[in-house]
């Protein structure tokens, strides 16, 4: 058996574990005989290795193989749309997006409150790179989103609490990023290396996640040419299973895509603060 589990400490930071568990062909033995046949193995997907390099490298081909089984299935398998024809397969691009820019923005929360808590600064370096491809999947959402709507509604742009809820999330998300750099330069400090950029930066990641629930449920709160939930429905999904399983794929992608990014960057920041004179690392309380 394999089991999984994702830990972090201040001094390692954040590991993926992996523990392989062998039951002995003789069922009879002795419990102690479980315990020292297993085997463990800690690989820090965030480390500057070799080996950490690799397992980001695996991934990495996950989530191509994923892609490449979305292009098939929703550019072949799944059928068009009855009503929107093919302008509908704008959907494998746009939800995807959508979603992990939902998820992109989580990290930040979850980084950021983390931070707050604990002062590492390794968490900020988090909240940073997720917030940089949770802009740009945003903003790669609203870019889909506006050619599907071209075509199915014969305009870029209209005013739906959809669209500008999402517009706002991409502003506030930029205005995070922006933030940091201002602080950074107004103080000489190091963004991702210093907490006189984490500290203000954590607290507007933080706020800034309210407006996730605001984009999602706006379809329901208020009038909206954007359709509802389709597979998250309380019903059955309205949706063709061939068109369910190729989204499906493309999420999967996507996600995997975006985890990629997000180690991939913390690696980079953290080579750079370190080609630079070494950063304050010791754990402050901040909260």
């Amino acid at each position: 058996m394999i089991h999984t589990f994702f830990t972090h400490t201040a001094e390692k930071g954040s590991k993926c574990t992996l523990w392989w568990t062998r039951r002995p062909a003789n069922r009879q033995a002795q419990p102690s005989a479980d315990r020292e046949i297993m085997r463990a193995s800690t690989v820090d997907l965030v480390a500057d290795t070799a080996r950490a390099a690799a397992g980001r490298r695996t991934m990495a081909w996950f989530a191509g193989g994923f892609a490449g089984a979305a292009v098939v299935a929703g550019g072949w398998l799944a059928p068009p749309d009855q009503a929107q024809g093919q302008a509908q397969r704008l959907m494998y691009l746009h939800v995807p997006a959508a979603w992990v820019g939902y998820a992109a923005f989580a990290v930040v929360l979850a980084a950021s409150a983390a931070y707050l808590i604990g002062g590492d600064l390794r968490w900020d370096r988090f909240a940073r790179a997720g917030a940089e491809i949770g802009v740009s999947l945003t903003a790669a959402a609203i870019a889909t989103g506006s050619l599907w709507g071209h075509l199915v509604w014969g305009t870029w742009w209209a005013w739906d609490p959809r669209l500008v809820s999402t517009a706002l999330l991409l502003l506030a998300y930029a205005g995070y990023l922006a933030l940091r750099r201002a602080l950074a330069e107004r103080t000489g400090a190091r963004d991702g290396a210093d907490h006189r950029v984490a500290r203000p930066a954590a607290v507007v990641g933080v706020a800034g996640f309210l407006l996730v629930p605001v984009v999602h449920f706006s379809v329901v709160w208020w009038r909206s040419l954007h359709q509802q939930a389709t597979v998250l429905a309380p019903e059955r999904p309205p949706i063709d299973p061939r068109m369910g399983v190729a989204l499906l794929l493309a999420v999967a992608a996507a996600t995997l895509a975006a985890l990629c990014l997000l180690l991939h960057r913390v690696v980079r920041l953290e080579r750079q603060l370190a080609a630079s004179p070494v950063a304050e690392r010791t754990p402050v309380r901040v909260g």
